[in-house]
């Protein structure tokens, strides 16, 4: 009988089992993916492809292989994730505009530091830089480190790479993981290895110490570091912000009729990529905003040799007013948030300085403490074997003896091992009971017997004792290094000293406590502009002379037209009772023909999800009395300066599942003869007096205007002496609004027939 299906189904707590389940994968995208481990400061993704790249022997000497190669091979045997990631990883460790010190020697188009993609896997090469090989791959058939199963238990890998720098500082890092992101900056080598040193020399060192021989980071693309006075706290907190600039030369004119430059020759790190156009078109609007006229031309001439932005000024230009335009409005200065997270015993830690480096220097004893154990054991091996072949060779003519009267192998092995004679044919009882005496290990009967003639040669049986005695001398070395703790230290600082001589390089970023960049824009000239708006939404302002010149035409096109000061801003009121605010100078100018820009691009408004009903200059909204309209027929007055706000976008009124209709400027008092008419969608009308209408704060919803029939809604509000309008056109007759009968507010309106 089968079982019941019903009898295998567990009840199971959902919360809790989704709980376990998120963070599980939390953890694993944090220390399997996302987050470099603190002792090789590598990433997964990053160490898996530099390990199938020794594996495939892609040394610095040897010719370059195709990505792709090295891309399968890795996602293989290594990292499942798709090949995409680990292209990426591959590109980035070759970009050295990204990293401190590249880790792969790319053959190719690997990208540009202007954004430019690399070429597909297909077309590009690699293979492992020269630090690579020596300071990140050494040593690994040495067991310095534990190797694991991989992805399903077929090959074996590396858990972390024995690296002999720190790598986390060396090159930094980035990472987003799940709720937690890394962001360390490269430092320079030198500087890093002689931090280690001292650290070596003294581990209670603190971070300020630390910091006599780090300056600060030290950016691929050069730059300056503006917060020196910042960076104790950031080294000792591993958080915090650091602010960078470019570098920025005058180049002044050489020849007659040349212009004087403004070189930009260094740019903040966290320009690179996309960013470099960014910044080449902010400049652009800043020209052609008018916010500065020292800028005659801007050129990109820069090339693999490095950055080149050339800005051509105009004769007698501010030069330091113009650095700091430049500074403040574009990414010339910029931040770089320090985050210095990595995973410590396999579990994420925020780090300082000396963190990172007490970690990567312990971790370092420990490779090279399993080097040398297991090269000296090779060592023993070796002394064992050759203090066999030395003795033999002293009593060589009784092992020939032995050789020559035994029938195979296994009575000579037993012979030079025991003693035991067997049934061995000896030439004389003299050598049997010599044979008896012998107690050769297995490893030396080995070498015996595989002994060849030659090496009973005087010389060979010489530089036999020598090697025995170079043998014995390097195990006293070895067993001295790791006895010995200063050995230990003395052995990693002559790596050290090795790697900075041949890869050690001058810094490139500048470290400093700069002056804060203040720029204070030129005085504005007020004058009268006009702001325009078309019925698609595209805007523009105009100067007087050419509204004045087009106005017949400008009332045709334009929806909107409003007047105003070009220090002033423009409040856009939409259906859903907010209202958008953007500062006149930031409304591009333009001539009658120009299109214009997208109000979306402007403000806050977004012409997907609501529409503009009214459009007033800041002025004469505060200094007036607003009627709000709604389209069931909710109307209130107000004051306008109640909207005087710094906020892009307010809520101009409240509204209950109701939308604006209408909102007119009308000044309004109790004594106000002045009368409102509402039109409906099904062509009903009201007329009444303006004064009914309460005045009210932003919050109110206001009072009923019309009482409409079901499915009616409020399309039209017209206040005839405040909008100077006396008749409309309704089904292509003039409607007069005098012939309207004067009613009541909230009464019924009359329904115009024609």
């Amino acid at each position: 009988m089968e079982d019941n299906i019903f009898d295998k189904i567990h009840e199971v707590d959902l919360q809790k089992t989704m709980e376990k389940s998120y963070i599980d994968y939390a953890m694993s995208v944090i220390c399997a993916r996302a987050l470099p481990d603190a002792r090789d400061g590598l990433k997964p993704v990053q160490r898996r492809v530099l390990y199938s790249m020794d594996e495939l022997g892609l040394r610095y000497d040897r010719p370059h292989r195709k990505s792709a190669r090295i891309v399968g091979d890795t996602m293989g045997k290594y990292h499942p994730h798709g090949d995409s990631s680990i292209y990426e990883s591959l590109v980035v460790m070759s970009q050295d505009f990204k990293k401190g010190i590249p880790l792969v020697d790319g053959h190719g188009n690997f990208g540009s530091i202007e954004g430019d993609g690399a070429a597909a896997m297909r077309y590009t090469e690699a293979r492992l830089q020269k630090i690579t090989q020596e300071a990140y791959l050494a040593d690994l058939d040495k067991n310095v480190v534990d190797f694991v199963s991989n992805f399903d238990e077929t090959e074996k890998e590396p858990e972390v790479l024995p690296v002999k720098i720190p790598n986390l500082l060396v090159n930094g890092a980035d990472g987003i993981a799940v709720g937690m992101t890394t962001s360390i900056p490269p430092h320079n080598l030198s500087e890093v290895i002689d931090a280690v040193k001292a650290y070596m020399r003294k581990e209670s060192i603190t971070n300020e110490e630390l910091m006599e021989y780090i300056q600060g980071p030290d950016f691929p693309t050069g730059g300056i570091v503006i917060n020196k006075k910042d960076l104790l706290n950031i080294y000792s907190s591993g958080i915090g912000k650091i602010k960078l600039r470019g570098k920025v030369t005058l180049e002044p004119a050489k020849k007659r009729g040349e212009k004087d430059k403004l070189v930009i020759s260094e740019i903040p790190y966290t320009m690179i990529g996309n960013n470099i156009s960014k910044f080449l078109s902010d400049i652009v609007s800043l020209i052609e905003n008018k916010v500065t006229t020292d800028i005659l031309d801007i050129s990109n001439e820069s090339s693999k040799d490095g950055i080149r932005i050339v800005l051509e000024l105009r004769k007698g230009a501010d030069v330091e007013r113009l650095k700091n335009l430049l500074y403040k409005k574009t990414k010339l200065e910029d931040t770089f948030g320090v985050n210095m997270l990595a995973i410590v015993n396999g579990r994420p830690e925020t780090l300082d300085l000396k963190g990172i480096i007490e970690n990567h220097t312990q971790f370092h004893y420990e490779v090279t403490r399993r080097k040398y154990k297991t090269l000296l054991n090779k060592l023993y091996e070796q002394r064992e074997i050759k203090e066999g072949l030395i003795k033999a060779c002293d009593m060589i003519d009784l092992i020939i003896e032995i050789i020559r009267g035994s029938k195979n192998q296994k009575e000579v092995k037993a012979c030079l091992t025991k003693g035991d004679v067997g049934n061995i044919r000896f030439q004389s009882s003299d050598s049997m009971i010599e044979a008896t005496k012998l107690s050769f290990t297995d490893k030396q009967a080995s070498a015996i017997l595989d002994l060849k003639l030659y090496r009973l040669i005087g010389l060979e049986i010489l530089m036999l004792k020598e090697e025995y005695e170079e043998i014995v001398t390097k195990i006293a070395e070895y067993e001295d290094i790791l006895a010995n703790e200063k050995s230990l230290k003395n052995v990693i600082r002559k790596e050290l000293d090795l790697i900075k001589k041949e890869f050690g390089s001058q810094r490139k970023t500048i470290v400093e406590d700069a002056k804060e960049a203040v720029y204070v824009a030129a005085p504005i000239k007020e004058e009268t502009v006009y702001f325009v708006m078309d019925r698609f939404g595209y805007s523009k302002t105009m100067d007087k002379a050419t509204y004045q010149r087009n106005k017949d035409n400008i009332l045709k096109e334009y929806k909107f037209i409003v007047p105003c000061m070009n220090t002033d801003k423009i409040c856009v009121f939409t259906n859903l009772g907010l209202m958008h605010q953007i500062k006149v100078l930031d409304i591009p100018a333009g001539k009658f023909r120009d299109k214009g820009v997208p109000i979306d691009n402007l403000c806050n408004y977004d012409s997907a999800k609501e529409y503009i009903i009214q459009v007033l200059d800041v002025q004469t909204m505060i200094h007036s009395t607003l009627l709000f309209a709604t389209a069931k027929s909710m109307l209130k007055v107000m004051d306008g300066d109640l909207l005087n706000a710094s906020k892009r976008t307010v809520q101009a009124t409240k509204l209950s599942e109701d939308e604006l209709v209408a909102v007119i400027v009308a000044d309004w008092s109790e004594e106000s003869e002045d009368k409102v008419v509402l039109q409906t969608k099904d062509g009903v009308f009201l007329k009444f007096p303006y004064a009914e209408i309460p005045k009210k704060k932003k919050s109110a919803l206001g009072v009923r205007g019309m009482k409409l029939s079901k499915d009616d809604l409020i399309t039209n509000v017209y206040v005839m002496d405040a909008q100077n309008i006396s008749s409309i056109m309704y089904k292509e007759k003039e409607l007069e609004f005098n012939r309207l009968k004067l009613s009541k507010r909230d009464t019924k309106g009359t329904k115009v027939r024609r």
